[in-house]
Protein backbone atom coordinates (compact mmCIF):
# COMPACT_ATOMS: atom_id res chain seq x y z
CA UNK A 1 0.00 0.00 0.00
CA UNK A 2 0.50 3.38 -0.70
CA UNK A 3 0.86 6.01 1.95
CA UNK A 4 0.44 9.66 0.14
CA UNK A 5 0.11 12.93 2.46
CA UNK A 6 -0.53 16.45 1.60
CA UNK A 7 0.68 19.48 4.38
CA UNK A 8 -1.81 22.28 3.61
CA UNK A 9 -1.29 25.65 4.89
CA UNK A 10 -4.67 24.59 7.17
CA UNK A 11 -4.71 20.66 6.87
CA UNK A 12 -2.71 18.16 6.65
CA UNK A 13 -4.71 15.23 3.74
CA UNK A 14 -3.75 11.70 4.27
CA UNK A 15 -4.68 9.00 2.29
CA UNK A 16 -4.23 5.32 1.86
CA UNK A 17 -4.06 4.05 -1.66
CA UNK A 18 -4.07 -0.52 -2.12
CA UNK A 19 -1.92 -1.65 -5.33
CA UNK A 20 -4.78 -1.14 -7.84
CA UNK A 21 -4.99 2.92 -6.81
CA UNK A 22 -7.87 2.48 -4.94
CA UNK A 23 -8.25 4.94 -2.12
CA UNK A 24 -8.79 3.21 0.60
CA UNK A 25 -9.16 6.06 3.40
CA UNK A 26 -8.64 9.81 2.71
CA UNK A 27 -8.15 11.74 6.54
CA UNK A 28 -7.58 15.36 7.40
CA UNK A 29 -5.40 16.45 10.54
CA UNK A 30 -4.82 20.21 11.28
CA UNK A 31 -1.92 21.29 10.17
CA UNK A 32 0.71 23.01 13.42
CA UNK A 33 4.20 23.71 12.38
CA UNK A 34 4.94 22.81 16.64
CA UNK A 35 4.14 19.02 16.23
CA UNK A 36 7.63 16.90 16.99
CA UNK A 37 8.14 13.79 14.86
CA UNK A 38 6.48 11.72 17.28
CA UNK A 39 3.26 13.76 17.35
CA UNK A 40 2.99 13.40 14.23
CA UNK A 41 3.82 9.39 14.08
CA UNK A 42 0.56 9.04 16.63
CA UNK A 43 -1.63 10.83 14.69
CA UNK A 44 -0.69 8.65 11.94
CA UNK A 45 -1.03 5.69 13.70
CA UNK A 46 -4.21 7.06 15.04
CA UNK A 47 -6.07 7.69 12.27
CA UNK A 48 -4.64 3.65 10.24
CA UNK A 49 -6.73 2.31 14.01
CA UNK A 50 -9.79 4.60 13.02
CA UNK A 51 -10.07 3.55 9.61
CA UNK A 52 -8.43 -0.24 10.26
CA UNK A 53 -5.60 -0.42 8.59
CA UNK A 54 -2.19 -1.19 9.85
CA UNK A 55 0.91 0.63 9.46
CA UNK A 56 2.81 -2.38 8.12
CA UNK A 57 0.79 -3.27 5.27
CA UNK A 58 2.57 0.42 3.74
CA UNK A 59 5.37 -0.36 1.55
CA UNK A 60 5.98 3.08 0.19
CA UNK A 61 5.21 7.06 0.91
CA UNK A 62 5.04 10.15 -0.51
CA UNK A 63 4.31 13.63 0.68
CA UNK A 64 3.83 17.18 -0.37
CA UNK A 65 3.86 20.38 1.44
CA UNK A 66 3.70 23.87 1.26
CA UNK A 67 4.90 24.66 5.12
CA UNK A 68 8.11 23.48 4.89
CA UNK A 69 8.54 24.17 8.72
CA UNK A 70 7.21 20.74 8.53
CA UNK A 71 8.57 18.84 6.22
CA UNK A 72 11.99 17.70 8.21
CA UNK A 73 9.45 16.19 11.00
CA UNK A 74 6.87 14.66 8.75
CA UNK A 75 9.69 12.72 6.98
CA UNK A 76 11.45 11.67 10.53
CA UNK A 77 8.29 10.70 11.48
CA UNK A 78 7.59 8.73 8.31
CA UNK A 79 10.47 7.49 8.58
CA UNK A 80 10.33 6.09 12.12
CA UNK A 81 7.10 4.39 11.23
CA UNK A 82 7.67 2.80 8.33
CA UNK A 83 11.29 1.95 8.29
CA UNK A 84 12.20 4.30 5.18
CA UNK A 85 12.62 7.48 4.00
CA UNK A 86 9.60 8.87 1.91
CA UNK A 87 9.52 10.45 -0.97
CA UNK A 88 8.82 13.98 -1.01
CA UNK A 89 7.69 15.94 -3.77
CA UNK A 90 10.08 18.80 -4.99
CA UNK A 91 13.43 19.29 -7.01
CA UNK A 92 14.77 16.21 -8.15
CA UNK A 93 11.45 14.22 -8.80
CA UNK A 94 10.33 13.09 -12.42
CA UNK A 95 6.87 14.73 -12.65
CA UNK A 96 6.49 14.45 -16.57
CA UNK A 97 5.10 18.43 -16.39
CA UNK A 98 6.94 20.99 -18.33
CA UNK A 99 7.13 24.15 -15.80
CA UNK A 100 6.97 27.60 -17.58
CA UNK A 101 7.47 29.38 -14.33
CA UNK A 102 10.79 31.80 -14.42
CA UNK A 103 11.44 30.03 -11.04
CA UNK A 104 10.54 26.78 -10.58
CA UNK A 105 10.27 25.81 -7.08
CA UNK A 106 7.79 28.25 -6.18
CA UNK A 107 5.35 26.16 -7.59
CA UNK A 108 3.50 24.47 -4.65
CA UNK A 109 3.98 21.11 -4.71
CA UNK A 110 0.31 20.44 -4.35
CA UNK A 111 -0.11 22.60 -7.59
CA UNK A 112 2.63 20.22 -9.23
CA UNK A 113 0.93 16.95 -7.85
CA UNK A 114 -2.35 18.62 -9.31
CA UNK A 115 -1.19 19.28 -12.27
CA UNK A 116 0.00 15.67 -13.18
CA UNK A 117 -3.25 14.02 -12.19
CA UNK A 118 -5.33 16.38 -14.45
CA UNK A 119 -3.44 15.34 -17.52
CA UNK A 120 -3.57 11.88 -16.70
CA UNK A 121 -7.43 12.17 -16.45
CA UNK A 122 -8.74 14.81 -18.33
CA UNK A 123 -8.11 16.55 -21.98
CA UNK A 124 -6.02 19.65 -22.14
CA UNK A 125 -5.74 22.39 -22.57
CA UNK A 126 -6.81 22.56 -18.69
CA UNK A 127 -7.38 25.45 -16.27
CA UNK A 128 -7.58 23.58 -12.93
CA UNK A 129 -8.87 25.73 -9.91
CA UNK A 130 -7.27 24.84 -6.18
CA UNK A 131 -9.76 26.09 -3.24
CA UNK A 132 -8.03 25.49 0.05
CA UNK A 133 -6.17 27.93 2.66
CA UNK A 134 -5.85 30.72 -0.94
CA UNK A 135 -7.57 29.81 -4.00
CA UNK A 136 -5.49 28.89 -7.47
CA UNK A 137 -5.99 29.01 -10.99
CA UNK A 138 -3.53 27.39 -13.34
CA UNK A 139 -3.47 26.91 -16.92
CA UNK A 140 -1.54 23.98 -18.33
CA UNK A 141 -1.69 24.40 -22.42
CA UNK A 142 -3.03 21.47 -25.09
CA UNK A 143 1.37 21.08 -25.30
CA UNK A 144 1.31 19.20 -21.35
CA UNK A 145 3.10 22.69 -20.33
CA UNK A 146 2.33 24.25 -17.14
CA UNK A 147 2.15 27.78 -17.91
CA UNK A 148 1.14 29.62 -15.05
CA UNK A 149 -1.79 30.68 -13.15
CA UNK A 150 -3.41 33.38 -10.72
CA UNK A 151 -3.58 33.44 -6.95
CA UNK A 152 -5.88 35.59 -4.71
CA UNK A 153 -7.15 34.72 -0.85
CA UNK A 154 -9.02 31.10 -0.41
CA UNK A 155 -12.89 31.47 0.53
CA UNK A 156 -12.64 31.09 4.62
CA UNK A 157 -9.45 33.15 4.47
CA UNK A 158 -11.70 36.20 3.08
CA UNK A 159 -14.83 35.12 5.40
CA UNK A 160 -12.59 35.49 8.20
CA UNK A 161 -11.17 38.84 7.20
CA UNK A 162 -14.30 40.11 7.16
CA UNK A 163 -15.46 39.28 10.52
CA UNK A 164 -12.39 40.34 11.88
CA UNK A 165 -12.39 43.81 10.55
CA UNK A 166 -15.93 44.57 11.19
CA UNK A 167 -17.06 44.27 14.78
CA UNK A 168 -20.84 43.59 14.10
CA UNK A 169 -19.88 40.58 11.86
CA UNK A 170 -19.55 37.18 12.98
CA UNK A 171 -17.56 34.54 11.75
CA UNK A 172 -20.44 32.22 9.89
CA UNK A 173 -20.08 28.41 8.30
CA UNK A 174 -19.34 28.13 4.68
CA UNK A 175 -23.00 26.78 2.94
CA UNK A 176 -25.04 26.43 0.23
CA UNK A 177 -26.89 29.83 0.27
CA UNK A 178 -30.48 29.73 0.12
CA UNK A 179 -31.55 31.89 -2.18
CA UNK A 180 -29.25 35.12 -4.20
CA UNK A 181 -30.44 37.68 -2.04
CA UNK A 182 -29.90 37.70 1.39
CA UNK A 183 -32.34 38.50 4.26
CA UNK A 184 -30.02 38.74 7.28
CA UNK A 185 -26.51 39.52 7.71
CA UNK A 186 -25.39 35.75 7.81
CA UNK A 187 -26.85 35.05 4.57
CA UNK A 188 -25.60 38.34 2.96
CA UNK A 189 -22.34 37.57 4.23
CA UNK A 190 -22.42 34.28 2.94
CA UNK A 191 -24.04 35.03 -0.54
CA UNK A 192 -21.38 37.60 -0.77
CA UNK A 193 -18.51 34.86 -0.69
CA UNK A 194 -20.16 32.22 -2.25
CA UNK A 195 -21.76 34.06 -5.57
CA UNK A 196 -18.56 36.42 -5.90
CA UNK A 197 -16.47 33.67 -5.81
CA UNK A 198 -17.94 31.81 -8.35
CA UNK A 199 -18.39 35.10 -10.86
CA UNK A 200 -14.80 35.95 -9.84
CA UNK A 201 -13.96 32.59 -11.06
CA UNK A 202 -16.19 32.51 -14.26
CA UNK A 203 -14.82 36.06 -14.85
CA UNK A 204 -11.29 34.53 -15.00
CA UNK A 205 -12.15 31.63 -17.01
CA UNK A 206 -13.93 33.59 -19.61
CA UNK A 207 -10.68 35.96 -20.01
CA UNK A 208 -8.11 32.63 -19.66
CA UNK A 209 -10.79 31.53 -23.30
CA UNK A 210 -10.08 34.71 -24.46
CA UNK A 211 -6.58 33.81 -25.07
CA UNK A 212 -7.39 30.78 -26.55
CA UNK A 213 -9.93 31.49 -29.04
CA UNK A 214 -9.35 27.93 -30.99
CA UNK A 215 -9.81 25.60 -28.03
CA UNK A 216 -11.96 24.08 -25.49
CA UNK A 217 -10.27 24.04 -21.96
CA UNK A 218 -11.06 21.39 -19.27
CA UNK A 219 -12.44 23.07 -16.58
CA UNK A 220 -11.39 21.29 -13.31
CA UNK A 221 -11.67 22.32 -9.36
CA UNK A 222 -10.38 20.45 -6.21
CA UNK A 223 -9.52 21.49 -2.86
CA UNK A 224 -11.96 21.55 0.35
CA UNK A 225 -14.25 25.09 -0.28
CA UNK A 226 -14.72 24.22 -3.90
CA UNK A 227 -17.61 22.17 -3.71
CA UNK A 228 -19.59 25.16 -2.32
CA UNK A 229 -18.49 27.47 -4.78
CA UNK A 230 -18.26 25.48 -8.34
CA UNK A 231 -22.07 24.50 -7.66
CA UNK A 232 -22.65 28.02 -8.90
CA UNK A 233 -20.06 29.15 -11.51
CA UNK A 234 -22.02 29.72 -14.92
CA UNK A 235 -18.88 27.83 -16.30
CA UNK A 236 -19.08 24.06 -16.48
CA UNK A 237 -16.60 23.08 -14.11
CA UNK A 238 -15.59 19.20 -12.70
CA UNK A 239 -15.40 18.92 -9.38
CA UNK A 240 -12.45 16.73 -8.23
CA UNK A 241 -12.13 15.58 -4.94
CA UNK A 242 -9.06 13.40 -4.82
CA UNK A 243 -6.57 14.65 -7.82
CA UNK A 244 -4.27 16.14 -5.21
CA UNK A 245 -4.02 12.01 -3.87
CA UNK A 246 -4.28 10.74 -7.21
CA UNK A 247 -1.27 12.97 -8.18
CA UNK A 248 0.98 12.05 -5.67
CA UNK A 249 0.01 8.69 -6.59
CA UNK A 250 1.31 9.28 -9.97
CA UNK A 251 4.53 11.09 -9.01
CA UNK A 252 5.39 8.12 -6.69
CA UNK A 253 5.15 5.24 -9.35
CA UNK A 254 7.12 7.91 -12.13
CA UNK A 255 9.57 7.90 -9.78
CA UNK A 256 9.61 4.30 -8.17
Amino acid sequence: MLLAIDIGNSNISVGLFNSEKTLQFLASIDTDSRKTADQISIDLMNLFSLYGFSISDVSGAIFSSVVPSMNFMMEKALTRLLGKTPMMVGPGVKTGLNIRMEIHNQLGADLVAGAVAALEKYPAPIIMIDMGTATTISYISAKHTYEGGLMFPGVRLSLDALSDHAAQLSDISLQHPKSLIGKNTEDCMRNGIVYGTAGMLDGIIDRIRETIPEETPTIVATGSNAPVIVRHCRNSVIYDKYLLMEGLWAIYHKNK
